[in-house]
């Protein structure tokens, strides 16, 4: 080392031979002139260098990204249409014979219930005239003893299907209710009047099995 290298190395002061320390302005704004300050030559390279030097760094950059394949995008979006439209087929089949099932069903219960309202509308025309029978004895008061009780069983096993006797005298006269076996004319009504039942009626609920045969008073002309 040189005595004046010495001189300045003991000294603190820069070495000429070292150059002059370099001082980079990385502002972006000129503070001379409040400008965007365009990079220098010397600037570009180095960012150019710590942005290669970045890439290196990046985890993903050995990574190759293909472009999405569009063709198999569509035919996957078509299979996922296709198929949701069968799914949406069976449930409105399913919907379908749900509905006819629960169709089947009602019809079945009331055309049970018909059928045994018809069955026992037979078995009881089946047993108007033993009805008949049973009500001209009680009449004549020839219904006594073990036959009275078999009557009485027979009539309460009756109602229990709600067959019912029905008819009286001095009822108003109804053609749908009331069957005209003797006419005759009387000056006390004022509209034509059962004056004697011939034969009570036989029904069940609404249904008719027999109407009243009767003897109707019409009112004098």
């Amino acid at each position: 080392m040189t005595s004046e290298n010495a001189r300045h190395a003991g000294s603190g002061e820069p070495d000429p031979a070292e150059g002059a320390p370099r001082f980079t302005d990385k502002r972006r704004i000129d503070p001379d002139t409040g400008l965007l300050r365009e990079p220098t030559p010397t600037e570009e390279a180095e960012a150019a260098a710590a942005a290669a030097e970045g890439g290196a760094d990046d985890p993903v950059a050995h990574l190759d990204f293909e472009t999405p394949d569009t063709g198999a995008l569509a035919a996957a979006e078509a299979l996922a249409a296709e198929r949701l439209d069968e799914l949406q087929r069976r449930n409105a089949a399913y919907y379908n014979l749900e509905q006819q099932y629960s169709g089947y069903v009602k019809r079945s219960k009331s055309e049970a219930l018909v059928a045994r309202e018809q069955g026992v509308a037979e078995v009881a025309e089946a047993l108007i005239g033993v009805l008949d029978d049973i009500a001209l004895a009680r009449q004549h008061g020839d219904l006594q003893g073990p036959f009275l009780s078999i009557a009485e069983k027979l009539e309460s096993t009756l109602a229990r299907f709600k067959i019912e006797r029905f008819g009286a005298e001095g009822e108003v006269f109804d053609p749908t209710v009331h069957e005209a076996l003797m006419h005759s004319h009387s000056a006390d009504v004022t509209e034509p009047t059962v004056g004697t039942v011939l034969q009570p009626g036989y029904r069940i609920g609404e249904r008719v099995l027999r109407p009243v045969r009767v003897a109707v008073i019409d009112p004098d002309a």
